[in-house]
C-alpha cells in the first residue's frame, strides 16, 4: 500500500469481493458482478471504490476494457516492473468433463511470444484436445472476447457456471461442444458463453 493511502473498510470489502469472484469465476470479474454481489446498484459507485484501490496499489486495471480488474499480490507489486510481462496465470480449465474453473494469482513472464496485454494462461486438465495437440498440463493462451467463429477452440461457460475447453460450434437449436478426441463424445447444450478464444499453447518437456 503506498504511504499515507488509508483503505476504508468498504473499500476492502471490495477488494475481498474481487479476490473471492476471481477464484469462483476463473477469470478477472467485472464492475456489474461486483456491485451485484455487493448490492451497489450504481457502476460509478463501484468505480469510485476501484480507483482508491487502485491508487492505493492493491488493484490494477485497465480502462475501456472489460474484466481487467485483479488484486495486486504483494510480491508482484515489488517487482512491478517484471510482473507488468508476464500474462496473468487465472486458473485451470477442463479439457475432460465440465468441472468449475478454479482462479488463483500467479504471473507467467511468456511475453516475448504473446504480447497481447489482455491475454491471460489456463493449465489444461483432461486429455479431450489431444488430436489438436493440447495435452494435459500444457498452457494455453487465451484472447479474451464474448464471441467465437465456429470450429474456434474456446473457453466456454455454460448456464450453469461450468467452464470447459473445446471446439465452439453453434447450431440451429444448440451449441455442440466438440472435444479433439475421438474417444470422446461432443457435449450438446443449449445456453452457454464465449469467454475467450485460444491462440496459443505453451508445453514444458516432460521426461519419458
Amino acid at each position: 500500500m503506498k504511504t499515507g493511502t488509508l483503505v476504508t473498510p468498504r473499500q476492502r470489502e471490495v477488494l475481498h469481493t474481487i479476490q473471492r469472484l476471481a477464484r469462483q469465476l476463473g477469470y478477472n470479474p467485472s464492475i456489474r458482478e461486483i456491485g451485484d454481489e455487493l448490492g451497489i446498484s450504481s457502476p460509478n459507485g463501484v468505480v469510485g471504490h476501484l480507483r482508491a484501490l487502485e491508487r492505493a496499489g492493491l488493484i490494477s486495471r485497465q480502462r475501456f476494457r472489460s474484466r481487467t480488474i485483479c488484486s495486486v499480490a504483494p510480491t508482484r507489486r515489488a517487482n512491478a516492473s517484471k510482473a507488468h510481462r508476464g500474462l496473468p496465470l487465472v486458473g485451470r480449465i477442463a479439457a475432460g468433463n465440465l468441472t468449475e474453473a478454479v482462479g488463483q494469482r500467479e504471473c507467467l513472464d511468456w511475453s516475448d511470444l504473446f504480447r497481447g496485454s489482455d491475454h491471460y494462461l489456463l493449465e489444461v486438465r483432461g486429455d479431450s484436445m489431444v488430436d489438436a495437440d493440447i495435452l494435459d498440463g500444457d498452457f494455453v493462451v487465451v484472447r479474451p472476447q464474448t464471441t467465437a467463429r465456429a470450429g474456434s477452440i474456446a473457453v466456454v461457460e455454460t448456464a450453469d457456471n461450468e467452464a470447459t475447453l473445446k471446439y465452439w460450434h453453434p447450431e440451429k437449436n444448440r451449441i455442440r461442444l466438440q472435444p479433439a478426441n475421438r474417444k470422446m463424445k461432443p457435449i450438446y447444450v443449449t445456453n452457454a458463453s464465449v469467454r475467450g478464444v485460444v491462440v496459443g499453447v505453451i508445453r514444458q518437456l516432460r521426461n519419458s
